[in-house]
């Protein structure tokens, strides 16, 4: 069997030859490089000449015209690779024996990809996708363009673990996620988080993600926050804090130029680690004697750069903010939950967020400058989200080992508003927002859930159910 890189040139490559053709996008997460992810796409029809001299078609029909579909396919995939940095091996030839498709099962087995795309252009060629799903086990986006498969052949797979099952009319917004999905996985596998704590531990793997954790003492940050002084990035940074906020509260000057320490010392110790989040158990070093200043200033700018930064070393609200980033380009919004009763409305609040909630080249939200709600002092955002902006509301929920099904809470809504601090106790930054799919939001479950902006609901349920994850509210 013969394949082509997409975006290659006419000469054919096995997969064994590892000769990659065309460029890679530059986005990437912020550790050590990642591969990229290897996708084996393969399109499945007779010849359409062999359909003329029988003299019947079936569905897609006479005046469809397979050949130059693929070619039309193969171009969308080629600028879908380039945007994701993923590679995509296409077979060059389509899939329609019985032979053919044994062959294709076989080189698959023996050098799995990281996932496999599947375009059926023939209604009667339909079994060989459900037998390549059956037989590989692997994660599989099917694309039926509109016409060419039945309701019932579609329902086989719309809801098959493993498999993102598309029919839709030429969606390669669909297939686009559906890549997308897959690269998040990819990038997780390859991924590594610090965690900051009260003291070291061994490194450990992430059952199903297979995310990397490493455990340092806090004292190495603690130490990197003394040893950062006034220096022109720190003056600069307190500086933007001051004038980039529509108001400042409580904190001090001296509260703001420490907060821009705190900032420098964290991006300086996550930058020198080589990771791609970061989590802290940062409430202890809050309480007397202070060892740090509230590093909350800190965790806003990480965000906003992309990189994930969680709250009390919370390792599920950690993962949550990497899917999200990974998915969606966008930051999440770790929270504690409650319910306004009266209006059946969810409220979520925390002492830190990103500003460039609607992704890094749109504009930041606006926020205030005031102390942290809970110990009183430091320096921390309030953030003000937009009213009306759609949000989706999740927790990815761990399993302890691989043999366990891991789980993750999804939600939808839109925010009513942001209550003001004080009259409303809590977080500094917060949000009310309504929740689609409960009708009692007292119902909703989960601490420490993650706000992204756009409703994302059900590409979150299809990225779960390709990857083995059940969704729950």
């Amino acid at each position: 069997m013969f394949l082509q890189a997409i975006g290659g040139t006419a000469t054919s490559l096995s997969l064994s030859s590892h000769h990659w053709l065309g460029g890679l996008a530059l986005a990437q997460p912020a550790g050590q490089a990642k591969k990229p992810a290897i996708v084996r796409a393969a399109f499945l029809y007779p010849p359409t000449e062999s359909l003329r001299k029988a003299g019947y078609y079936s569905w897609p029909g006479s005046t469809f015209d397979a050949e130059g579909r693929q070619s039309q396919y193969i171009a969308r995939l080629q600028a879908i690779q380039a945007r994701l940095g993923i590679r995509v091996w296409t077979e060059q030839k389509p899939l329609d024996e019985e032979a053919t498709v044994a062959q294709f099962i076989n080189a698959v087995k023996a050098e799995p990809p990281d996932a496999l795309f599947l375009v059926p252009l023939k209604k009667g060629h339909w079994p060989h996708v459900t037998r390549i799903v059956k037989e590989t086990g692997l994660p599989t986006v099917v694309l039926g363009p509109l016409g060419v498969l039945l309701a019932m052949q579609v329902r086989e797979l719309h809801r098959q673990s493993g498999v993102y099952m598309i029919n839709s009319l030429d969606n390669f917004d669909a297939v686009e996620q559906g890549l997308r999905m897959v690269r998040t996985a990819s990038w997780m596998r390859q991924s590594c988080i610090l965690n900051i704590a009260r003291k070291s531990g061994e490194d450990r793997m992430v059952p199903h993600l297979g995310t990397k954790i490493r455990t340092v003492a806090n004292t190495e940050y603690i130490d990197e926050f003394k040893r950062t002084g006034a220096t022109d990035e720190v003056k600069e940074l307190a500086a933007r804090y001051r004038t980039g906020a529509t108001k400042v509260l409580q904190p001090s000057d001296e509260d703001i130029f420490d907060a821009a320490r705190a900032s420098v010392a964290l991006r300086r110790v996550v930058e020198a680690a080589k990771v791609d989040a970061v989590m802290m158990d940062c409430l202890p070093g809050l309480q007397h004697p202070h060892q740090h200043v509230p590093p909350c200033m800190g965790f806003m700018d990480s965000r906003d750069r992309g990189v994930p930064a969680g709250c009390e070393s919370d390792l599920d609200a950690t993962l949550t903010m990497m899917l999200m980033q990974y998915l969606f380009d966008k930051p999440g919004f770790q929270h504690n939950p409650t319910v306004e009763t009266e209006r059946n409305h969810y409220f979520c609040a925390h002492c830190t967020s990103a500003t460039r909630m609607k992704g890094a080249d749109a504009p930041p939200e606006p926020y205030v400058l005031m102390n942290h709600a809970e110990a009183g002092w430091g320096c921390v955002p309030r953030v003000l989200f937009s009213p009306g902006q759609d949000v989706t509301i999740t927790k990815y929920l761990s399993a302890t080992a691989d043999s366990e099904k891991a789980q993750m809470l999804v939600y939808s809504g839109q925010i009513v508003g942001c209550p003001s601090v004080p009259q409303a106790g809590g977080c500094r930054t917060n949000a009310e927002t309504t929740i689609n799919e409960l009708q009692d939001v007292t119902e909703l479950k989960g601490h420490h859930l993650v706000m992204v902006y756009g409703n994302y609901a059900r590409v979150l349920h299809r990225f779960c159910q390709m990857y083995g994850i059940e969704t729950t509210v």
